[in-house]
């Protein structure tokens, strides 16, 4: 692994993350480096061992070996574009198969009794199933009254006042005009009633951080169409637009 590849694998706000192989986590990622988004946002949660937490839209399931290994939690590992017996690979060989569950389902049919679980993660994932108004009632029904939801999501830092703007257009699909403000998030969940909204934040310089993950899968060699774009795209955006927001609420009783 070249210096230059080794530094831009390691970010130091994340000590956790910081002890895990990097090449395996470039390997099995989907979208920017899960185990940093999952590190933020489970140090405002609360995760005492033995639980039971649902990771929905786990992906290759990193956040959910994260979960189990650095919180002693049990983890129902939920994907809808990852084959169950996939990750069950990934869980095995991380030595987590008594804490760690793959269940192959859509985000919108859950096979899950009523308040099974302490809480509920999503991390990166939220924004393909989330913004539909209804979804937070669908979901929170999994969790136990007082039991915790939080999610990671890539957002706007400032909402869009007219016509998208021309240096994001090389990175722009239609799925992005899900992405909104950390107030927009806290609305759409404190509205219900459902939840009572603990965390609503912005990842400092997060954009950064996305940059820099970006600029190590082209330091090893990815070739992916489009990599050379998103990382001019970012780089012009500056943060201006582009980042991740954090939300932690708790499920309210009754």
């Amino acid at each position: 692994m070249g210096e230059d590849l080794s530094r831009l694998l390691v970010a130091p706000d994340f000590p956790r993350s910081s002890q895990y192989d990097p090449l395996w986590i470039l390997r099995n990622q989907m979208g920017l480096n899960a185990l940093w988004l999952t590190e933020w946002l489970c140090r405002e949660m609360v995760l005492q061992p033995g639980i039971r937490v649902l990771d929905v839209g786990c992906g290759k399931g990193l956040s959910s070996i994260f979960l189990a290994r650095e919180y002693g939690v049990q983890v129902w590992a939920t994907d809808l574009w990852i084959p169950a017996t996939d990750n069950l690979l990934r869980i095995e060989e991380a030595g987590l198969s008594d804490r760690v569950f793959p269940i192959h389902a859509d985000a919108r049919s859950l096979p899950f009794a009523e308040a099974f679980f302490d809480a509920v993660v999503c991390v990166d994932a939220y924004i393909y199933f989330g913004t539909d108004d209804l979804y937070l009632e669908y979901l929170h029904r999994f969790v136990r009254p007082t039991g915790q939801i939080g999610i990671v999501v890539p957002g706007f830092i400032q909402e869009l006042r007219g016509p998208l703007p021309e240096h994001l257009k090389p990175f722009w699909a239609q799925e992005c005009w899900t992405w909104h403000t950390v107030e927009w998030w806290r609305q759409l969940w404190s509205r219900t009633e459902l939840v009572r909204v603990l965390r609503a934040d912005s990842l400092p310089d997060g954009w950064r951080l996305w940059h820099q993950w970006k600029k190590a899968h082209q330091a090893a060699g990815d070739d992916s169409p489009g990599l050379a774009s998103d990382i001019q795209v970012l780089e012009a955006d500056g943060g201006q637009h582009m980042g991740f927001h954090r939300m932690i609420a708790e499920v309210v009783p009754g």
